[in-house]
């Protein structure tokens, strides 16, 4: 499995030979100007909820790449009006069986809007099960005590969370957050874009490994292979 970050909460994982894209925000990111949107690859865009740090190249990508995108019926209805045509809706407690794996669309508590204003319908995030291995998107969220089913009826090898605070729930909240899914290898996201989620990333690596935790804060353009 194959992971490649390109900056604030946008992931791109290789799973069996497929190209999952999740919550694509890079060209308005300041901190991903070395990435070429053009070459992004994508079969699948899962997208968490509507505000545009989340959503931005969504459109432009799905159209270059006629990826299937998978997200609440609330962002599909609003991106079908921007002519995205190849769509899947879904919604929280819903599972998709597709080629390379299944996706599991699971609680977030944060807020959801589109770029437009309008409403965004219910934030999620994905569990990604797969012959080559589990992990959990989790998109924008507060520690929710939601996150124990997920580790009572899913084996997680790795999870992303994110860890600036302010918006979303910070390292403290992650670490519990590890607890609750049962999984101790995380990958940092929604953190350092803007002022109000910097964080000191020695402090939060310390934290972890003093909870005999992992995290990794991947550089963007990087691949990580799991």
């Amino acid at each position: 499995m194959n992971i490649t970050y390109f900056g604030h909460s946008c992931f791109g994982v290789e799973i069996n030979g497929k190209h999952l894209l999740f919550d694509p925000f890079i060209s308005p990111n300041e901190l991903a100007k070395g990435i070429d949107v053009q070459k992004i690859k994508a079969d699948y865009i899962l997208i968490s909820h509507g505000h545009e740090d989340h959503i931005a190249d969504a459109v432009a990508i799905a159209k270059r790449t006629k990826a299937k995108v998978i997200a609440c019926w609330e962002v599909i209805s609003w991106l079908t009006k921007q002519g995205v045509e190849n769509t899947h809706p879904t919604n929280i407690g819903g599972k998709l069986k597709l080629d390379f794996g299944s996706v599991k669309c699971v609680s977030a508590i944060h807020s959801s809007s589109m770029p437009d204003g309008s409403y965004g319908g219910n934030p999620m995030g994905f569990v990604i099960e797969s012959s080559e291995g589990n992990f959990y998107y989790a998109g924008d969220t507060a520690l929710t005590y939601d996150m124990k089913l997920i580790g009572n009826y899913r084996k997680i090898d790795f999870a992303f969370l994110p860890i600036g605070d302010n918006f979303t729930m910070g390292v403290d909240n992650a670490i519990i957050a590890c607890s609750f899914i049962n999984c101790d290898d995380v990958i940092g996201m929604h953190y350092d874009t803007f002022g109000y989620i910097k964080i000191d990333k020695h402090e939060a690596i310390t934290k972890f490994e003093s909870a005999g935790k992992k995290l990794s804060l991947l550089e963007i353009g990087k691949i990580l292979v799991k």
